[in-house]
C-alpha cells in the first residue's frame, strides 16, 4: 500500500527555519511528480512548491519564491521542503503529495497524499 508520511513540523519563532521531509513507502514515487501544500485554519489547500522526477523543473508560489526550496532525493523516495525566513502567515498544516504526471499547482492531479504535518510559526 503506498504512503506518504510528513515529519519535521514544529513551533518557530518568525524568522526561523523548519525542514520537512516526507517518506515514501509501498511503491517507489521516483517516476512522479511531487509537491507540498498547505492548509491553515478557515482556509483552503494552498499550492506551496512542485518538483518534477529529474528535479529540473521546480515551482513555487508567489508567497515562499526566495524563501523555501523543494528538493527529493529518489534514491530515498523523500521529498523536503528547506523553509527559511518564516513568518506567522506561513502557519498551516504541511502536506506532501505524489502521483502526478507533471509538476502541477493544482491540487487534483495528485494521486497520494500524507497525513499532513503542523507548522506554527510564532510572532
Amino acid at each position: 500500500q503506498a504512503q506518504l508520511v510528513e515529519s519535521g513540523g514544529g513551533l518557530v519563532q518568525a524568522g526561523g527555519s523548519l525542514r520537512l521531509s516526507c517518506a515514501g513507502s509501498g511503491r517507489t514515487f521516483r517516476t512522479y511528480a511531487m509537491g507540498w501544500f498547505r492548509q491553515a485554519p478557515g482556509k483552503g489547500r494552498e499550492f506551496v512548491a512542485t518538483i518534477n522526477w529529474s528535479r529540473l523543473i521546480m515551482y513555487y508560489a508567489d508567497s515562499v519564491k526566495g524563501r523555501f526550496t523543494i528538493s527529493r532525493d529518489n534514491a530515498k523516495n523523500t521529498l523536503y521542503l528547506q523553509m527559511n525566513s518564516l513568518k506567522p502567515e506561513d502557519t498551516a498544516v504541511y502536506y506532501c503529495a505524489s502521483g502526478a504526471q507533471a509538476p502541477s499547482r493544482r491540487y487534483g492531479e495528485y494521486e497520494y497524499w500524507g497525513p499532513g504535518t503542523q507548522v506554527t510559526v510564532s510572532s
